[in-house]
């Protein structure tokens, strides 16, 4: 499967970006050179190099064992446990795909991505915050059609324990992989619903936690501090855990991101960097503030910079970060699908307070577009497209989407309105998509809106975005009731979308009944105006 074209991989090649080292040669690398160097800060337990580097080796000696081979699929649905990097590393040297979930899926998700990735076999916890993945792991192997092995991480209830996956020690782990091959599957944002599937190989995805890494200025004393789940894009790569091993620092997992949890391990292991989104930002420096006033507050004076991305950061936040924290600022903005932007050290402080950085590489082409892909001067508002060394060219099995998604000349159209500045910055202004952008966590409407439809006293319903200063935007369904039906209360249907098994993050902040939808001229619904009437 070639997931570029031959004469641009050859380029990337050319060009230095595509080394052909795999992924988790990192670990390797550092297990050899410092092998008592901590790679990994789990609450009390702590890994060396070599001991990541070990039970890598064993986890894919044993995927072999058990007749997973090379290209194979499994889900992964772990949340911040050191394991997580075990079973991740472990799957890349065997050459298995992970498809990477995130602790908050649930049922709807969990089941369409084992059943379209054809997985052989789910890795999950046994509970955490409360929720039971055992439960969700039983009801998703009964859905699917095809044989699905459970991995349990804890108590493994009817399921195998992780640790009976593990090959005896000394056992040698498959060929590798090539570093063109599918190595593993990220999750789109998606407007239309269920998340499409992002296909990266090693070869795109070390290019940018390299350079990611060399921007931030990642070195073997690094402390990064994972606060978001470590299956997401942002904390994976942008430089996050991954630039983090690369560089030969050290990884401190968050069991939850609470400003009490985080700032406490920031002083207790001397964090120096993290990335979270705005939301997290503001709670944290909310707190920061709070115990800085009344004389005892953690003392985070090891922390050297902190990232926000996920969606956009407001300038007047932007501002209060930096004295908040004591710390430097620096907005990011990426996507799975491969663009990633960062403001840099040598930007002046108007750059880093009102843009959303510059582009990672030389050779990462960016159009800002209007709606009949004509270029549009600096400093005016249009698409973002883009293409380059470690940007997607279609999604996995998804032809018809990709049609739609990219350009005949393999621009991927990001569906972000941004304008660019003249020093090649860019500010993002919007979305394009019909998409919620909750805090970091994308909502497609219309899953949501699909979900509704089937209650009983719902006619028809339309789910937009209203603006929060905590998370920037909440979703409200607005509600027109079928004839004759009584009005269930907001409860009520919030309940039927999470029972529905969609992840909670999806289930609508606000439920507002009404006559009629604004429209449009040509007699659409005017997500515009119902958007206006909610502020």
């Amino acid at each position: 499967m070639n997931l570029y074209p031959p004469e641009a991989a050859a380029r990337h090649r050319a060009a230095g970006y595509w080394t052909g080292e795999l992924l988790d040669a990192m670990i390797r690398r550092h297990a050899a050179a410092s092998p008592d160097r901590i790679a990994v800060t789990d609450r009390e337990r702590r890994w060396s190099y070599a001991e990541l580097d070990a039970r890598a080796d064993r986890l894919a000696a044993g995927l072999a064992a058990r007749g997973l081979r090379r290209g194979d699929r499994v889900v992964l649905q772990l949340p911040n446990v050191a394991e997580f990097f075990e079973v991740f590393f472990g799957l890349l040297r065997a050459g298995v795909v992970p498809v990477m979930a995130l602790p908050a899926h649930r049922r709807a998700e969990v089941s369409y991505f084992c059943e379209f990735a054809e997985a052989r076999a789910l890795f999950v916890p046994d509970r955490h915050e409360g929720f039971d993945h055992r439960e969700l792991a039983a009801e998703v192997r009964a859905a699917v059609p095809q044989p699905l092995e459970v991995f349990v991480v804890g108590e493994p209830g009817p399921f195998t324990p992780l640790a009976e996956l593990r090959a005896p020690e000394g056992a040698l782990p498959p060929e590798p992989p090539g570093s063109g091959d599918l190595a593993f599957l990220q999750l789109s944002g998606g407007s239309t619903g269920l998340p499409k599937l992002i296909p990266r190989c090693h070869d795109d995805y070390l290019y940018s936690v390299r350079a990611s890494a060399e921007i931030c200025g990642l070195t073997a004393d690094s402390v990064y501090l994972c606060a978001l789940p470590a299956a997401h894009n942002f904390p994976l790569s942008s430089p996050g855990t991954l630039g983090t091993f690369f560089a030969g620092g050290r990884v401190v997992l968050a069991p939850d991101p609470s400003p009490a949890t985080a700032l406490g391990l920031i002083a207790r292991e001397r964090v120096t960097l993290t990335g979270v989104v705005p939301p997290l930002a503001l709670a944290w420096a909310s707190a920061a503030e709070a115990a800085a006033a009344g004389g005892d507050g953690p003392d985070l004076s090891s922390l050297e910079l902190l990232q926000v991305g996920g969606a956009k950061l407001s300038e007047e936040a932007a501002r209060r970060l930096g004295p908040a924290l004591g710390c430097r600022l620096q907005q990011v903005f990426g996507m799975a699908e491969g663009l990633v932007n960062y403001t840099r050290p040598e930007d002046d402080e108007h750059t880093v307070l009102t843009t959303q950085g510059r582009p990672i590489s030389p050779d990462d082409e960016v159009r800002v577009v209007d709606d009949e892909d004509r270029d549009l001067p600096d400093g005016t508002p249009g698409h973002l497209l883009t293409r380059g060394p470690y940007t997607i060219r279609g999604y996995w099995r998804a032809p018809e989407h990709n049609a739609r998604s990219f350009t005949a000349d393999g621009f991927y159209r990001t569906g972000d309105i941004v304008r660019r500045t003249a020093t090649g910055h860019l500010v993002v202004e919007g979305r394009a998509k019909d998409q919620i952008n909750r805090g970091g966590e994308k909502v497609a409407a219309e899953e949501v809106e699909n979900v509704l439809l089937a209650h009983p006293a719902v006619h028809d319903v339309s789910v937009v975005a209203v603006p929060d200063e905590f998370l920037g935007e909440r979703s409200c369904a607005y509600v027109i009731l079928r004839p004759g039906a009584d009005r269930p209360r907001p409860v009520e249907l919030k309940s039927f979308v999470r029972a529905a098994g969609l992840a909670g993050f999806k289930v609508p902040d606000r439920v507002e009944f009404v006559e009629s939808f604004p429209s449009t001229g040509i007699g659409k619904v005017s997500k515009k105006d119902l958007r206006a009437t909610s502020h």
